[in-house]
C-alpha cells in the first residue's frame, strides 16, 4: 500500500514542474517539495541519528517548511507530533514529555517558546533541533543538529525506507479530562483508506485548487494535505491571522480560485454573520465540506441560496476514527430552518453502529450512543493502555469498535442523526475539549474553593460557549480577569472561559451536589443575580 510520503514522489515523477502547495507570495512545485523533504529525511537520519519509529515534533506554523518537515519526518520512517503553537509552555511541555521525540523542528520565532518549554520539560533536554528556517540558528540552550541552510548538502535522492502501511504516520494529540493530553495515534494506511474514498467520492482533480484552513495540528488539516498530494492538486495554505477574520477569508476563496473549501462550521458561521458572501460568488467553487461539530441550518440555507452551484456536504468522525467516517451531501436547500441535518451514512470501509447501555443495537427512532467499526480506527492512544481500552472496545458482535461519546439515532430515512454529547466533552470552533480538563486547571491555582465549568449553545459563531462557575478560597479576593490570565499559562486560547460567575456558595440538587443546570440556566439567561439565586436554594431538598 502507499504510505502518505509516497503521494509527494508519484506527483512529483508525473508532473515535477506542477504546483504543489502556495503559502502567500510563495510556491513550491512538486519536484521542490520531494526534493526537499528528501534532504531533510537524510539530515534527520545523518545528524540526528532517527531511526524508525523515533519521534518527531513539529514546533511550527502552517507553512511551507511545516509541509516539508512533515515529509522529511516520514520518508526518514519517523512519525511527527505537530503542536499547536498558540498553547502555552506548560501544555506542549506535557506533550513533549509523553511523546519523547528525538528531534524538534522548529523555525526562528518560536525560540523564545522554546526556551519557556525548556523550564518545566524534562523531556526537552535530551531532544535535538533542526531549524527549519534560513538564516542564523537562533541562540538557546538547546543542541541545534541542523538549519535549513544545510539542506544543499546532502543529497535530494529519495531516502530507503522500511515504513509499512499499518506504521504510525503521527500522532494528534486531544483534550484530556485529568489534565493531560492524550496522544491519538494514526496510521498510513488509516489516512490512505479515507483518501481514495474522499477524493473519489469528491471528484478531486489535478485542477483543484483546495483550501488547508485548520493549523496542522488538527486532523481535517490531514484530508486538505494528503488529499491534495494524492490528486497531484494545489494546495493553498490559508493564513493563520485571517483564520476566522470573515471578509478577508471570502476574499482569499476568491483570489486562489478556490475549488474546494473544506473547514470546522465556526469560519462559515462567522461569514454569513457579516454577510461577505454574495450571490454566486466564488465561481470556481465546486465543494463545500465542514467537520468538527454542527453547522446550523439557517447559516446553511444562507450559503446554499448564495451559492447555488457549490455542493455541500457534512462530514464527522472524531480524531480516533481519521479525518471522518459518516457523510452526507445535502440534495437540496433545506426550506425550513428547523431541519436536523444528518450525518448521513458510513463511509467506505467504514460503520456506524447505535448501542444501548446494555451494547444492544437500538431500533430505528431510538436514542443509543455512537460507536465506530473500520479501517479508520487509531490502533489507541500514544501509550495509554487503560485509557485505550476505556473506548475501544471489543464487541462480541460488531468486534472492535469505538465509543465516540454521542448520542444519535437513525431516521426513519436510514441516516444518522447527532443529538449531542453523553459526557463532559463539547466542541468549541471544531475543537475537542474536556471540560473537566479546564476544570483541573482551576483547581490547580489553588486559589478557589470550588469551580464548575459549564458549556451553554450559542447562536454566534463560536457554536459553543465555555462558561465558569467559582468560589474564591476563604481569604482570597480574585475576579476573573485574574483567573483568566491564569490559566492562559497552562491552556490553549479556545480552552479559556470567556462567561465567569462569582459565588458565595454552588446552589446544590436534591443529592446535596453542585447543580449544574441551575449554574446553566443562570448563565443563559445572562443574570449575573448569583448571590440571589445562591441564597433562594442553596439547600439539600
Amino acid at each position: 500500500m502507499t504510505l502518505l510520503q509516497d503521494t509527494v514522489r508519484q506527483q512529483a515523477e508525473r508532473q515535477p514542474e506542477a504546483i504543489a502547495v502556495v503559502s502567500g507570495q510563495q510556491r513550491m512545485l512538486y519536484r521542490e517539495l520531494e526534493e526537499a523533504s528528501n534532504r531533510v529525511a537524510r539530515l534527520l537520519r545523518l545528524a540526528c541519528g532517527c531511526q524508525r519509529g523515533d519521534r518527531v515534533a513539529l514546533l511550527l506554523p502552517k507553512s511551507l517548511p511545516a509541509l516539508v518537515g512533515m515529509l522529511g519526518v516520514l520518508k526518514a520512517d519517523c512519525m511527527y507530533v505537530p503542536m499547536d503553537i498558540s498553547s502555552p509552555a506548560a501544555r506542549l511541555g506535557k506533550i513533549i514529555d509523553i511523546c519523547e521525540p528525538k528531534v524538534i523542528l522548529a523555525d526562528a520565532a518560536n525560540a523564545s517558546l522554546l526556551s519557556a518549554i525548556q523550564d518545566g520539560c524534562k523531556t526537552l533536554i535530551s531532544s535535538r533541533i533542526g531549524w527549519l528556517t534560513p538564516g542564523a540558528i537562533p541562540e538557546t540552550n538547546l543542541e541545534s543538529a541542523f538549519c535549513w541552510d544545510d539542506l544543499p548538502s546532502v543529497s535530494a535522492f529519495v531516502p530507503d525506507s522500511s515504513n509499512k502501511a499499518e506504521d504510525t504516520a503521527h500522532i494528534l494529540f486531544t483534550s484530556g479530562s485529568t489534565g493531560i493530553p492524550k496522544g491519538v495515534v494514526i496510521t498510513h494506511s488509516s489516512v490512505i483508506h479515507f483518501l481514495k474514498w474522499a477524493t473519489k467520492y469528491f471528484e478531486m482533480a489535478p485542477s483543484d485548487h483546495i483550501s488547508c484552513h485548520p493549523p496542522l495540528h488538527f486532523d481535517l488539516s490531514t484530508f486538505d494535505v494528503y488529499g491534495t498530494f494524492f490528486v497531484g492538486a494545489q494546495l493553498h495554505l490559508v493564513p493563520t491571522h485571517i483564520s476566522f477574520l470573515p471578509h478577508k477569508l471570502a476574499d482569499f476563496i476568491r483570489r486562489s480560485g478556490l475549488t474546494q473549501w473544506f473547514s470546522v462550521p465556526s469560519a462559515l458561521k462567522y461569514m454569513v454573520q457579516f454577510d461577505v458572501v454574495r450571490f454566486n460568488d466564488f465561481p470556481a467553487l465546486k465543494r463545500l465540506l465542514w467537520c468538527g461539530e454542527a453547522l446550523p441550518t439557517p447559516t446553511l440555507i444562507h450559503l446554499m441560496r448564495r451559492l447555488p452551484q457549490v455542493k455541500f456536504t457534512n462530514l464527522y468522525g472524531p480524531t480516533e476514527s481519521t479525518i471522518a467516517s459518516s457523510y452526507y451531501t445535502v440534495p437540496c436547500c433545506p426550506d425550513d430552518e428547523r431541519s436536523a441535518i444528518p450525518i448521513g451514512r458510513a463511509c467506505e470501509g467504514e460503520d456506524l453502529i447505535l448501542l444501548d447501555g446494555s451494547l444492544q443495537n437500538v431500533q430505528v427512532g431510538e436514542v443509543g450512543d455512537l460507536y465506530i467499526k473500520g479501517v479508520g480506527l487509531s490502533p489507541g492512544y500514544w501509550r495509554e493502555p487503560e485509557k485505550t481500552e476505556s473506548v475501544f472496545i471489543q464487541h462480541s458482535k460488531h468486534g472492535r469498535i469505538y465509543k465516540t461519546g454521542d448520542l444519535a439515532r437513525i431516521g426513519n430515512d436510514k441516516l444518522i442523526y447527532l443529538l449531542g454529547r453523553s459526557d463532559s466533552q463539547i466542541k468549541s470552533r471544531g475543537y475537542r475539549i474536556e471540560l473537566g480538563e479546564i476544570e483541573t486547571a482551576l483547581n490547580a491555582l489553588g486559589i478557589l474553593r470550588e469551580c464548575a465549568v459549564i458549556a451553554t449553545p450559542m447562536d454566534g459563531f463560536e457554536g459553543t460557549t465555555i462558561c465558569c462557575a467559582y468560589v474564591p478560597a476563604k481569604g482570597i479576593d480574585i475576579c476573573h480577569s485574574d483567573l483568566r490570565q491564569q490559566l492562559t499559562r497552562v491552556l490553549p486560547p479556545y480552552m479559556i472561559p470567556s462567561q465567569w460567575m462569582a459565588l458565595d456558595s454552588f446552589p446544590l440538587n436534591v443529592n446535596g451536589k453542585c447543580d449544574r443546570s441551575r449554574l446553566r440556566a443562570q448563565f443563559l439567561t445572562g443574570s449575573r443575580k448569583a448571590r440571589s439565586l445562591v441564597a433562594s436554594d442553596n439547600r439539600v431538598n
